[in-house]
């Protein structure tokens, strides 16, 4: 484990996670072209990153797919029209969440699939049924990770409660979510030291996916890692759902580990996203976000806000306030 205080140094167990697709998706229905995947694919891989997740496992009978592209449902056939065996070192995941996935049907045996690590996304009022699905996806032969949501609105005792069950399941890493973007760097350190003390008595591995509601996904993210969070999630240029996520150019650039590199990121940045940002898909931090993520709420009103392209956030600021 890194020591307290340290200046970060080489450490083999960090791990880059680009999630660029999935929580990017939540921007535009999941909405890319094979040609966009394929280019991020091979970005992601020259560019050393450890692993590219690439949508969800969502349930067709519950999520029309016609409303969506199809990375919200990652047929193992899409997937692999885009790697083909996946001769890279880089692995492959795909996020499923707890209520929103027939995962006994559509999760099939890693042997059969190109798929390597299965991300359950969960919140504490569902661990049980979480831990179900973890066991089930490791004994299919699958790496796993829990992530457990919206952690700043979770009572303590609660949490501590799930990171007990988390320890005795199959997961191999545990992660630490900052959902509405609501967390400051001293926050992420408690919670850090927490999650870190019951994953390494249990042998697992702790990581975080952070929101920039305020402007603190890669601040949280790095702060993290220092006390020794390994799996350390990022998006091109932050894409993600409302204020986005850490921005992976920042992260690789901050990790100056010779395994990773830039270039291939800042040309797919000019070539990719530039030109979607253009066609107007929409996301990164703005002063909505930042109103929900200082009052640890969902930013969901501030994604309804920034769809209808208002402007009065004065008013917007007193209907966050009225829901306190």
């Amino acid at each position: 484990m890194q020591q307290k205080g340290e200046l970060i140094s080489f450490r083999p167990d960090i791990k880059v996670v680009d999630c660029t697709i999935r929580d990017g998706g939540l921007v535009n229905n999941f909405y890319f072209d094979d040609e966009f995947v394929k280019d991020l694919y091979k970005t992601n891989a020259a560019a050393g990153v450890d692993y590219m997740e690439f949508g969800y496992k969502a349930s067709k009978d519950l999520f029309d797919v016609n409303e969506f592209g199809k990375w919200k449902f990652c047929d193992e056939q899409d997937i692999r029209d885009i790697v083909g065996d996946n001769d890279t070192d880089m692995k492959i995941s795909v996020m499923a969440d707890v209520g929103r996935t027939d995962y006994k049907k559509d999760i099939i045996p890693k042997k059969d699939s190109v798929i390597d690590m299965i991300r359950i996304a969960t919140y504490v009022n569902t661990i049980p049924a979480a831990v179900e699905m973890i066991n089930y996806c490791a004994d299919m032969g699958y790496e796993t990770t829990i992530n457990i949501m919206a952690v700043s609105t979770a009572q303590e005792s609660e949490l501590d409660l799930a990171l007990d069950l988390l320890s005795k399941s199959k997961a191999d890493v545990i992660y630490l979510v900052d959902s509405y973007g609501s967390l400051y760097p001293e926050q992420i350190r408690r919670y850090a030291d927490k999650y870190i003390k019951v994953a390494e008595a249990a042998g697992k591995k702790v990581g975080i996916h952070a929101h920039n509601n305020q402007q603190l996904a890669f601040a949280n993210t790095i702060e993290a890692c220092a006390f020794g969070v390994s799996y350390l999630d990022a998006t091109m240029s932050g894409m993600g759902r409302g204020a986005g996520n850490c921005y992976m150019e920042l992260l690789l650039g901050f990790l100056r580990n010779p395994k990773y590199s830039l270039n291939p990121v800042l040309k797919f940045i000019e070539n990719r996203i530039l030109p979607l940002k253009k066609s107007g898909v929409v996301w990164g931090c703005d002063v909505q976000y930042m109103l929900t993520g200082q009052q640890n709420q969902h930013p969901r009103t501030a994604i309804a806000f920034t769809a209808d392209k208002r402007e009065d956030y004065f008013t917007f600021y007193q209907s966050v306030l009225d829901r306190e």
